[in-house]
């Protein structure tokens, strides 16, 4: 069992072995929601299926959602019921990915978790290292839908609410971990949301700082490292990821469990659901 990162050859081993397995292209634009299904058109991973932020990801307007934000979650069970409906059933191996260093993938990879599927792993490197390994590729509309009943199991992902992170502000047994970039962090800037800044406390990493040259998480002992030196002596296991809107956050997180510092949470409603009453505390700088 994948339930982190996998290789693109170790991804070739397992479709040469027939194993029970799906694949899903992420890809994803912020400023262009529909650049993604393009992207995949082109061209895809052969066999996978799409699953796209806005659409699948998301549940904008559901009165069911789990989180607030821009893009607020689905409640499991809605999330359930498309796993179900793309036909993935809870023996499968998934393997995740996109174009965009995780940023997207990495939001099906953590509501797989949420949902008790532990069998899912990010393709290390996205589409990139893929097709640059020789992996077999398609264009067009991808592959039917066989639809089955997907069971939700326990949960194995922390979800965190704005109340539990507004109770426990300044508490030492909380760490709120930022992945937007400095300025927006700093309030210098603000280009989605109405208000700038960020949450009193918090500590920033860019999520794109888990990332090597190579397009690939950077080595265990080195995020091991950074991370260590970020958090300055605070339990990992205090660690509350957050971004703009739940989705950037997550290659952070995924980091830190690559790093052997455990499988931290998630506050999916992040700035953008925080930064929506002006009864909540601001900080700058």
């Amino acid at each position: 069992m994948y339930s982190t990162l996998i290789s693109a050859t170790e991804l070739q081993t397992l479709m040469a072995g027939q194993q029970p397995l799906m694949v899903f292209d992420c890809s994803f634009e912020l400023m262009q929601p529909t650049g993604g299904d393009k992207q995949y058109q082109e061209s895809h991973i052969s066999g996978a299926t799409r699953a796209d932020l806005d659409r699948h990801l998301s549940a904008k307007g559901a009165p069911d959602a789990a989180s607030g934000g821009r893009h607020p979650l689905p409640s499991r069970e809605s999330f359930a019921s498309w796993l179900g409906s793309v036909g993935l059933h809870p023996d499968m191996q998934v393997v995740v990915y996109d174009r965009q260093g995780a940023n997207y993938s990495g939001r099906l990879w953590w509501m797989l978790k949420w949902v008790g599927h532990e069998a899912a792993a990010v393709l290390d490197g996205g589409l990139q290292a893929w097709l640059a390994a020789g992996g077999a590729a398609e264009s067009g509309a991808g592959p039917a839908l066989q639809s089955s009943d997907y069971p939700l199991a326990a949960s194995r992902a922390a979800l965190v609410t704005t109340e539990t992170v507004l109770k426990h502000l300044a508490h030492p047994g909380q760490t709120i971990l930022d992945a937007r970039s400095a300025p927006r962090f700093r309030g210098e800037v603000e280009p989605l949301d109405p208000v700038a800044g960020h949450i009193p406390g918090a500590l920033n990493r860019l999520f794109s700082d888990n990332i090597g040259a190579d397009g690939c998480f950077k080595p265990a002992a080195q995020l091991r490292a950074e991370f260590d030196t970020l958090l300055a002596g605070r339990d990992p296991a205090s660690v509350v990821h957050h971004c703009g809107s739940g989705v950037s956050a997550l290659p952070n997180l995924i980091a830190m469990e690559i790093a052997g510092l455990g499988r931290s949470a998630l506050y999916a409603g992040s700035w953008s659901e925080w930064c929506s009453d002006a009864g909540r505390p601001v900080a700058r700088g």
